[in-house]
């Protein structure tokens, strides 16, 4: 027997009260002196027992009423079996989700998730089926439904620490959604541990809900209150010319707990070295921009970080960045046609366009064709030949040479080539032969037309419509060049081939005044500078990536024969990169090396470190779906069960018309009875 509120049972004590009454008032016989016996009439031993029988039974009712009353307040009913039995009769299948985001790391909250998920677990049955899956950004560990449960158990204790990406909700909780269309039990459960960071809903999903069934818990390990200061965002340029070297870096700061912290102190450290140091006070806002000067000591890479310190919280206060300053660019320009009047020179408009102000990223060398050796194109990164049909054959066997070792050529021929010598002298070198010029009549002339916004050296220009092509070269583009800029009327005008490990370049127009007016336009100077640095500069990489971040490293492959690439990460581990699969995942924040200078810098997800909460309930509402039953916990389940044996049975009803009968017996026997 079982009672569905066991509590009255405390009643019973109750019984106790006639009992007490009875030894409370029970009295001896008083003493009476008689003078004589002979008008006394003595009571048998019989009656007086027969009395005592009676007090007895009377008592023992009375007890019986309280009790009757007690077991049926407490609402007995009766069960063949264990009550766990019955609770465990409806198995179900649960998918827990374990947050193991960057967050987790404050506190204790990681160990705190781990003994929750180990709770859930071990309150399951044998006949319940579990799975379990790590979370942060995307999901990183999947266990998938078994009834197992021990297995599951020791992966949990097994989790040493929570990763460093930031956390997103929605995609576990569609891979728990997806898992549970195969469970084996109607009853399914999702049960979330988290510290619920409000930076987790931002990918939510319009309309996503839940399937039909499926039931949401979750468990909080949010702290009510968290101080913590944030690098959010850190300003630098990744590459600079050594003329442009005194630069500054700007950092803002944010307060991202719950309890607001105004005060703490920025360093900034170069190749290993402090070199500024300054206080932080965020005063009324939340945020402050603080800007540190960068004073770089010549070329070179240079390796920076940030460190912020005025809180407990260490993971978000460190700020890794690569830059790299390169030397002023070498430019060596052969003039074929110089003249005594700037204005007809060839190489005026074109020296003016690199030199004409004061933090000129190039270091410009003007040369006569007939003058030019080898000496000086080994000295510089770029020869531009204006107008120039020949050069001494010394120098075209040093500009092979140049080029086959990773230097640059343009040309730009002009009115003063000879389109036969031309393609004697630099038909390998050039990307297109020379066949006729075209030199427009009065009037008429020729605009760009189309342009490979795609290509590294034009895509940061705007089109100059209004640059009129009064005279260029026909050409005949080498089987490997392309062609980067055309006129209106199909004629390539810009041509680009690869040699060896250098390129080279062609202008099928001249860059002086001789047959445009390109010179005087907009374009005409970051076009030089543009196409200039792309043939001198290697194409700038990114360096600066977020944890979680898959980083392409096919143009490493693509440069050497290697299979494959060895990556250190900042905890000293290495990892293999292949050829087949060049990609790597930025796993944790620090710096990532590898061969050949190879360095790139990773920095957590500016709201990774954000430690404001939201409420179990909002994500509840926003995913659960409205067909489904609110999740109870076992102790209501428990007790609707009962009630649902109970109801039927009502023995207490049977209970309580016993107490009438009692009742009715007690009173006619009390009147019976000699007081």
């Amino acid at each position: 027997m079982s009672f569905l509120s066991p509590l009255f049972l405390l009643g019973l004590l109750a019984a106790a009260i006639p009992v007490a009454i009875h030894l409370i008032r029970r009295e001896n016989p008083p003493k009476v002196m008689f003078g004589s016996l002979r008008f006394l009439k003595q009571t048998t031993k019989k009656l007086i027992l027969f009395q005592q029988i009676q007090q007895w039974l009377l008592l023992a009712l009375r007890a019986l009423l309280i009790c009757l009353l007690v077991f049926a307040f407490a609402r007995p009913f009766l069960y063949q079996g264990s009550l766990a039995r019955l609770v465990d009769a409806e198995p179900e299948s649960v998918v827990i989700l374990l947050d193991t985001s960057l967050s987790m790391h404050y506190a204790d909250r990681f160990d705190r998730a781990r003994d929750q998920v180990l709770t859930v677990l071990n309150a399951l049955s044998p006949a319940d089926e579990a799975a379990l899956v790590t979370f942060a950004g995307a999901t990183q560990n999947v266990r998938e439904l078994t009834s197992e449960i021990d297995s599951l158990r020791s992966f949990v204790e097994s989790l040493e620490s929570p990763g460093y990406d930031r956390v997103r909700f929605f995609p576990p909780l569609q891979l728990a959604n997806d898992l549970l269309a195969q469970a084996s039990h109607e009853r399914r459960r999702i049960v979330l541990v988290s510290d619920f960071q409000a930076a987790g809903m931002s990918d939510a999903l319009q309309g996503w809900m839940l399937a039909p069934g499926v039931a949401l818990q979750g468990i909080s390990v949010a702290d009510e209150r968290s101080n913590n200061l944030s690098i959010t965002d850190v300003r630098v340029p990744e590459q600079l010319t050594a003329i442009d070297a005194d630069q500054s870096v700007l950092v803002r700061v944010r307060s991202t707990g719950t309890v607001f912290q105004d005060r703490g102190t920025l360093t900034l450290r170069l190749n290993g070295q402090t070199v500024e140091q300054q206080p932080v006070v965020l005063q009324d806002s939340a945020e402050q921009v603080v800007t540190l000067p960068l004073a770089l000591d010549g070329s070179g890479q240079y390796q920076g970080e940030l460190i912020l310190a005025g809180d407990s919280f260490d993971l978000d206060n460190r700020w890794h960045f690569s830059l790299d300053v390169m030397p002023r660019m070498q430019v060596l320009i052969v003039n074929g046609a110089p003249s005594a009047d700037w204005y007809d020179d060839e190489a005026h408009w074109f020296s003016l366009a690199l030199q004409g102000m004061d933090s000129s990223p190039f270091e410009v060398t003007t040369v006569q064709a007939a003058t030019l050796t080898a000496g000086l194109i080994s000295e510089h990164d770029a020869v531009v030949l204006l107008n120039v049909d020949e050069v001494p054959q010394s120098s075209l066997s040093a500009l092979q040479r140049f080029v086959e070792d990773g230097g640059s050529l343009w040309f730009a021929p002009g009115d003063r080539v000879d389109a036969q010598l031309f393609n004697q002298n630099f038909s390998s070198l050039s990307p297109a032969r020379l066949l006729t010029s075209s030199v427009l009549t009065a009037n008429d002339y020729r605009l760009i037309a189309d342009m490979d916004r795609r290509h590294p050296a034009l895509s940061g220009l705007d089109v100059d419509w209004s640059t009129r092509f009064e005279g260029f070269w026909q050409t005949e583009p080498a089987l490997d060049s392309e062609v980067l800029i055309r006129l209106d009327s199909g004629e390539p005008l810009l041509l680009e081939q690869p040699m060896a490990s250098g390129r080279s370049m062609l202008l099928s127009s001249s860059l002086d005044l001789g047959w445009s007016n390109f010179p005087l336009q907009g374009l005409y100077l970051p076009f030089v500078h543009e196409v200039l640095t792309y043939l001198i500069q290697p194409p700038q990489r990114q360096q600066s990536w977020q944890v979680g971040d898959v980083i392409a490293l096919d143009s490493f492959f693509d440069a050497s024969d290697e299979r494959a690439v060895q990556l250190r990460e900042p905890d000293g581990r290495e990892v293999n990169v292949t050829r087949e699969s060049p990609f790597y995942t930025a796993r944790m924040p620090g710096v990532v090396s590898g061969p050949d200078s190879m360095m790139f810098s990773v920095n957590i997800a500016p709201d990774a470190a954000t430690l404001a909460a939201i409420d179990v309930a909002e994500l509840s509402d926003a995913v659960l779906n409205p067909e489904t039953t609110p999740v109870i916990s076992e102790r209501v389940r428990t007790a609707q069960l009962i009630a649902d044996i109970e109801q039927p049975q009502r023995l207490w009803w049977w209970i309580l018309l016993l107490v009438v009968v009692v009742l009715l017996l007690e009173g006619w026997i009390a009147n019976r009875t000699y007081r």
